[in-house]
């Protein structure tokens, strides 16, 4: 077999449909655009969130009960328990010491621990955040956690 002999299966490729080319075509005239109205005309057809002259969705959501803003939002970094199951007993974690241990890359970004895996080793967690799943697994190791609020002074 010889490069040029090389085909595409059978029924997997299509021709290109090729519109206002004439009636032999098929998509002839119009141009399977209708007659006349916004979407017949170039440049035509509404914007991609019209709504028919409601008001659009994406306007219509901070009225929701619930919205939070984006630029108020708290953006975690997730640490799961099993990546601090291998610390030895009596460690403290906090974001500078996971920052230190290549798990994370900022310590100004607030840390969630999340309760994936076990933890057999007592530990004393500082962190921002705390799952309570993580929490009983902690403290059943004899461990302790404290949490802060993100941009409060650790105390």
């Amino acid at each position: 077999m010889k490069l040029h002999e090389l085909t595409p299966n059978p029924g997997s490729t299509h021709r290109r449909k090729r519109v206002a080319r004439g009636i032999s075509a098929g998509q002839g005239k119009t141009a399977g655009r209708g007659t006349k109205g916004q979407g017949a005309r170039q440049g035509g057809g509404p914007s991609l969130y019209f709504q028919g002259g409601n008001l659009p969705f994406f306007r219509r959501l901070p009225f929701k009960r619930g919205f939070t803003s984006v630029t108020k939002r708290v953006n975690y970094r997730e640490v799961n328990l099993d990546l601090l199951a291998e610390f030895p007993k009596g460690t403290e974690i906090t974001p500078e010491f996971l920052v230190e241990k290549g798990l994370l890359l900022d310590p100004k970004r607030p840390v969630a621990i999340l309760g994936r895996g076990e933890v057999k080793v007592a530990l004393t967690v500082r962190v921002q955040k705390v799952s309570g799943g993580a929490r009983a697994k902690i403290e059943a190791a004899g461990g302790k956690v404290e949490e802060w609020e993100p941009g409060k002074a650790q105390g």
